[in-house]
């Protein structure tokens, strides 16, 4: 991290969490941001669920909200974005204060609760995106909505001739019951109707599956067999948890979703049981406590194709994302690597 990304953090981290996010968006609006080259070495390069990615590294959802920070972020050296989640008609979330750093932890809890400018305003956004990025939208619904199935196939028709993949949000702890819709009927369902959606748009978009962190196995089971039926291209693993297991800061028992270093060992092991249960047949994204070049390596051998930042954002910058990349070649030379998708995979069983 450079002396002035550090300078720029501690700023940051003086202010109410929330209204530092709402000023980083307003830096990368701005262009403020220095320009970060993206990681081409063609050792990095991956091809997941048909995209062609420049390096590994992707921005999570839930960074950019509403699509309005796409330009900086496309400066920034990731190799593939994803913003939202969007849900149908706009929504406030729950109130406010609702984000809390736990620096103790290197940890962060939210419980935003899907606050966005809806699905319409998000369109016109993702209409004017910036050239030479892969994109992605995170799908949602409405709080009150009573239909919430119907709501990811609505988004996606709103919004799917502008993207690259979608991502259908059934994980979020911070919307009342929405877990409910990682069972296996529900999913199927819901997945059916984003799926016939698709089939609408001009073009095939890929659509991917977040999940949960707290499943336990038979649940997993079931939406490994479920993302297979319905045609799923991708899942992402994972979402933030609802544990607080070993946390010491004293916001820990915050209401919300803990995302940060004390995730990185359950989602990995999600991951890794996914990679086994799907034979290594569908790409995976891994998600959850990357804050170094071996966490992100270690998601790679788990079973993941690709992974997304977030929170290590917080705590280490944007720089953190070039950072990364260069350690993963490191890590290829380490162990013999020639490519980045000669790892996929090597080290599951060590995370099961």
């Amino acid at each position: 991290m450079s002396v002035l990304e550090r300078a720029g953090l501690a700023i940051l981290h003086r202010l109410d969490p929330e209204v530092a996010h709402g000023m980083a968006l307003r830096l990368l609006r701005a262009g403020l941001v220095p320009r970060a080259p993206t990681e081409t070495s063609p050792r990095l390069r991956m091809q997941v669920a048909g995209l062609d990615l420049p390096n590994p590294v992707g921005l999570a959802a839930g960074f950019d909200k509403n699509a309005t920070a796409l330009a900086g972020l496309a400066r920034a050296g990731f190799g593939f974005l994803e913003v939202g989640a969007a849900t149908p008609r706009p929504q406030s979330g729950n109130e406010r204060p609702r984000l809390f750093r736990l620096p103790a932890d290197r940890a962060v809890i939210n419980r935003f609760g899907f606050n966005n400018d809806g699905a319409e305003a998000i369109a016109a956004r993702l209409a004017a995106r910036p050239s030479g990025v892969v994109l992605g939208l995170n799908l949602g619904t409405n709080k009150d909505s009573p239909d919430r199935a119907a709501d990811y196939a609505q988004v996606l028709a709103m919004t799917g001739a502008h993207l690259d993949f979608a991502t259908v949000n059934v994980s979020s702890p911070n919307t009342e019951a929405l877990r409910d819709l990682q069972g296996a009927a529900a999913l199927r369902a819901l997945l059916d109707g984003v799926m016939q959606a698709r089939a609408d748009l001009p073009r095939r978009v890929p659509v991917f599956l977040k999940i949960a962190p707290d499943l336990d196995d038979s649940a997993l089971a079931e939406i490994a067999e479920v993302a297979r039926a319905t045609g799923v291209d991708a899942i992402i693993a994972t979402n933030t948890t609802t544990a607080r297991d070993g946390l010491t800061d004293p916001a820990r028992n915050q209401p919300g979703g803990l995302s940060g270093a004390p995730l990185f060992a359950p989602s990995t092991r999600i991951l890794a049981r996914l990679s086994e249960l799907t034979e290594g047949k569908l790409p995976l994204i891994g998600v959850g406590g990357i804050s170094t070049a071996e966490d992100a390596y270690a998601k790679i051998c788990a079973g993941a194709s690709a992974v997304q930042l977030y929170t290590g954002l917080v705590y280490g910058g944007l720089g953190l994302v070039g950072g990364l990349n260069r350690g993963l070649l490191a890590c290829l030379d380490r162990d013999g690597h020639a490519m980045l998708k000669d790892a996929i995979g090597t080290r599951r069983d060590a995370f099961l």
